[in-house]
């Protein structure tokens, strides 16, 4: 068999595989570090734009024990996952509940996402949102996972200022009996939540969270940030509470966010270490250590990877996601929810391909190469 892909634009490209990596004993001692993943959809339901979720519960799992067995925490039920783009609440509610069980039975790490979106699209009264968010953090805390009050599009939507949005959020922080996780994710992730926490003025927003933390700081582990501005993130992290965490989901900037400075560094939530959570899972090895140069020097191959994943449009991220868990033989096929595989270009994911490889994470390369060569034959070009 031969590890050679025709790509579009007429170039051929021989994938060499991964060097691998070592599997850690455990969870890094010196950072949290959360991997958001993906679902599996089932290839042979009608996973459709508008239909019910199908979801291929064994596989998806599956992955989720991968990820555990690199020390990695999992961030089950995030955007990755495809919530707001394919995941509906009853699949979002069976998902959380059979991974927290697999993460007692297995003693992983696990958060989930606590959102709005069992209610229908459209506009709702800010007693409605909270009420909703209130459901569903009942479910998550019942699971067993550590909650994450994920940005609601709702709440967006409906608030008219930074008053609401700490209205909604006091009820809910003044109720849970145990500290979640705040997210902030930017508009480059979901135009939906633009002018999140009441303003457009990113100074305006920082302030209004910061506020909320500091009034609820015992009952707040830590807040994500993904708005792809390190300097931004630096500043925020500064700025926190004793003992409140900056989770990074900042996919561009994750390797100096994480290894930090003289005064602090940010633990991790994101999407990109479930693509290359053997990778990020030595890095922290090594920063555990204190070697920072080979810390350096494994993440720095995945960077191009990341910002490529993430590029404009960013939502569709999460394409790239599912096509490298298929090339990387961690599912049988390179199906999404709502028909969500279409979301990213062959040239895009040919350019995706050979920076995964290139990063090492495409541990066998002829099943890689074979599903690519698969898939560029269906986009028409000929192998």
């Amino acid at each position: 068999m031969t590890a050679t892909v025709a790509l579009p634009g007429g170039r051929s490209y021989r994938l060499r595989g991964g060097a691998g990596f070592d599997r850690p004993a455990g969870p890094a001692a010196s950072r949290v570090a959360y991997a958001a993943a993906h679902v599996v959809a089932d290839p042979t339901a009608e996973n459709v734009p508008g239909a019910p979720s199908a979801v291929d519960w064994d596989r998806t799992l599956a992955f989720r024990h991968h990820l555990w067995s690199y020390g990695l925490g999992v961030a089950e039920a995030m955007d990755t996952a495809q919530r707001g783009a394919g995941l509906d609440h009853a699949a979002t509610r069976e998902l959380i509940r059979r991974s927290a069980a697999e993460a007692r039975a297995v003693g992983g790490r696990i958060v989930a996402g606590v959102a709005t979106d069992q209610l229908p699209p459209g506009p709702a009264t800010l007693a409605e949102v909270a009420d909703a968010y209130t459901a569903q953090l009942a479910d998550v805390v019942a699971a067993g996972a550590r909650p994450v009050l994920m940005c609601s599009r709702h709440l967006a939507a409906a608030a008219t200022g930074a008053e609401d949005y700490l209205r909604v959020y006091d009820r809910l922080l003044g109720a849970v009996d145990q500290p979640v996780v705040l997210h902030w994710l930017g508009d480059m992730f979901d135009p939906a939540l633009a002018g999140y926490w009441g303003s457009t003025d990113l100074d305006e927003a920082t302030d209004t969270v910061l506020h909320l933390v500091k009034d609820h700081q015992h009952r707040v582990d830590g807040i994500k940030v993904s708005l792809l501005d390190a300097d931004r993130e630096v500043a925020l992290r500064r700025r926190l509470p004793a003992g409140v965490r900056l989770y990074t989901g900042d996919d561009f900037h994750y390797p100096e966010l994480i290894r930090g400075d003289d005064q602090g560094h940010s633990d991790a939530l994101l999407g990109v270490f479930a693509a290359i959570a053997p990778a990020a899972a030595a890095a922290l090895a090594a920063l555990d250590r204190g070697d920072l140069d080979t810390y350096d020097a494994i993440l720095a191959p995945t960077l191009p990877l990341a910002r490529h994943l993430f590029a404009s449009p960013t939502w569709f991220y999460k394409t790239g996601i599912v096509f490298l868990a298929w090339l990387a033989g961690h599912q049988e096929h390179f199906t999404m929810l709502a028909g969500q595989q279409s979301g990213r270009s062959p040239a895009h994911l040919a350019r995706l391909l050979v920076l995964a490889d290139t990063a090492g994470l495409l541990p066998d390369a002829e099943l890689a190469a074979a599903r690519a060569r698969a898939y560029f034959t269906v986009a028409g070009v000929a192998q």
